[in-house]
């Protein structure tokens, strides 16, 4: 890694730079470590520490109701809203959209869930996440963030998506930041551009030695973010780091990335914190380890464990200290 490569990240998030140090967020998980849903009252407990401990006041969620656990679906929107109302929080709120009965599904939950008293405690809607990393079209998720901005829009400024680095890269989510999709064969399409995109990033996941992690992490990023603002000007699009990470001890390795608590603290201290410095808004994955969480998949296949991933471990203890 050349150092004007990372030096470029600077350049593109530049107004972001000189106006304001980014804001750190954390990821949040929907369920106790026994695997049962968290009520408001976790929610408050979850946000006592993210503020005391890490220094943070906004969290994000991934959908309004939560079926990892398929008997026992979490009420994700309805649990979450009066918390963050209760200790004067920010939440970016995901609606799982990768297909349309999914996304009509959420939408008619968080329409009874979400009412004119949580409005200013929603920071943003998130319309999918990591769809397009598998395998949904743009064009298919666009008429759903389009319709989710009619629907929501007079309670929520923001409406957007959330996916992987390489999707903004390389041209897939084009149509989703210009909101044009009039070509598209299955359903031809046109509406405002996105103007709110989150993009996530890990060195881990590219099977990066923690000494390579940093570097490999701030260029995808750049990557991601210099091919939208190239697309839709600077400055026309808000856009957060909406996920990365490392797994600390207990979690699984993946290529050179080894998991262990001292390279989960590293990757923070010289990644995150570089990031965050450049005005760079990062949502950290994930606040509390979840150790009830079956094996993920990553680039090329292969499971990995995502049960150590937390900033804190699953009794909201912190791993080690996230000043920068």
């Amino acid at each position: 890694m050349h150092f004007s490569t990372i030096l470029s990240l600077a350049f593109v998030v530049s107004p972001l730079a000189v106006s304001a140090r980014g804001t750190l967020g954390f990821a949040l998980g929907a369920r106790r470590p026994d695997g049962t849903c968290k009520t408001s009252t976790d929610y408050e407990a979850d946000f006592d520490v993210l503020k005391q401990k890490g220094g943070s006041t906004i969290v994000r969620t991934y959908s309004v109701v939560d079926k990892n656990v398929p008997q026992y679906p979490c009420q994700v929107a309805a649990a979450i809203l009066p918390a963050v109302k209760a200790k004067n929080f920010q939440v970016i709120l995901g609606l799982w959209a990768d297909e349309q009965a999914s996304y009509d599904s959420e939408k008619a939950a968080l329409k009874i869930a979400l009412t004119s008293q949580y409005s200013s405690f929603v920071y943003a809607l998130t319309v999918g996440s990591e769809s397009l990393y598998r395998g949904v079209n743009a064009c298919d998720l666009l008429p759903r963030i389009a319709d989710a901005r009619t629907t929501f829009g007079n309670l929520v400024k923001r409406v957007g998506t959330v996916d992987s680095w390489n999707k903004f890269q390389d041209g897939a989510a084009d149509p989703i930041v210009t909101g044009d999709c009039r070509s598209y064969s299955a359903h031809p399409s046109h509406a405002d551009p996105i103007t709110f995109l989150m993009v996530n990033a890990f060195g881990y996941w590219q099977h990066q030695d923690i000494n390579n992690a940093t570097a490999t992490y701030l260029d995808d990023l750049q990557q991601a973010i210099g091919h939208i603002q190239r697309l839709a000007g600077l400055n026309k699009v808000e856009i957060w780091n909406g996920e990365t990470g490392w797994p600390g001890d207990g979690g699984s390795d993946y290529g050179d990335a080894h998991a262990s608590t001292v390279n989960e603290e590293k990757f923070f201290k010289t990644g995150v914190c570089a990031a965050l410095a450049w005005g760079v808004n990062v949502f950290y994955f994930e606040a509390f380890d979840e150790t009830w969480k079956p094996k993920s998949t990553g680039d090329t296949g292969a499971q990995g464990d995502e049960t150590h991933w937390g900033a804190f471990t699953d009794s909201r203890t912190p791993k080690f200290s996230l000043t920068c």
